[in-house]
């Protein structure tokens, strides 16, 4: 349901109902979840009204319009937009020509917070349906955890599910992600028998040190397999 306007709104500001409008044609997926989701990862910060309505300004839109392109062209984790964001204020939105956006950094991102969700919180905020939710729990996908009899999820399992959500609209469902799954078992098994040594120091500060190489290594080799299957897709689109 769309969010009201609240009075005193300045003219150039938008409600969050008018920015998903604004933005619809160039992003069929928006939503007002997902905007709400995106704001409480910290990614977008509009204004509220006394009586607690969003107000989007110009730059607010023009940030949550780069956030979106970076997930959609680059397939950017939000680890990384975050990161990007904050490193540089801003970054360009991919131009008309085609031409690619600046390089991201790939120094290790900042650690996630500790933010949790119940359940429902958790299909509000990612705008997955729950039969997907309880699919993408039964084959790995996400691990929620239980807390005084209810049922916790944490950023990362919120990502993962409005990404399934994206793909389910594609027909992809949680079984078809199973390979996917197992790739990354693969490749996460393979990053720790590198910095085993490190991560079994007994020093806390060689340990801390391979921690923060596992970060930067992660982000490295899913940038790198970006960039690979960019490639191997421009076969069928050019």
């Amino acid at each position: 349901m769309k969010e009201e306007e609240g009075s005193g709104a300045g003219a150039k500001a938008l409600t969050i109902g008018a920015v998903v409008e604004l933005l619809q044609p160039e992003f069929s997926d928006i939503s007002i979840s997902k905007i709400r989701y995106l704001e409480d990862e910290k990614l977008i910060s509009p204004k509220r009204t006394s009586g607690g309505y969003r107000l989007f300004s110009k730059a607010d839109v023009e940030r949550l319009r780069t956030i979106l392109a970076l997930q959609r062209d680059e397939f950017l984790p939000l680890k990384v937009i975050r990161q990007e964001l904050s490193r540089k204020g801003t970054v360009a939105v991919r131009p008309a020509s085609g031409r690619r956006f600046k390089k991201v950094s790939l120094k290790a991102p900042a650690a996630p917070g500790t933010k949790s969700y119940t359940l429902e919180e958790a299909i509000e905020a990612s705008g997955a349906e729950s039969e997907l939710v309880g699919e993408l729990e039964e084959y790995g996908l996400i691990n929620g955890v239980s807390s005084g009899g209810t049922r916790r999820y944490d950023q990362t399992d919120v990502e993962v599910m409005a990404a399934a959500s994206d793909l389910a609209q594609y027909g992809v469902g949680a079984r078809n992600l199973r390979t996917l799954k197992s790739s990354v078992d693969r490749e996460s098994a393979l990053l720790l028998q590198i910095l085993s040594p490190t991560l079994k120091s007994k020093n806390p500060q060689t340990r801390k040190d391979g921690i923060a190489a596992l970060e930067n290594l992660a982000t490295v080799s899913s940038y790198l397999k970006h960039l690979l299957l960019i490639k191997d897709l421009k076969n069928y689109t050019s």
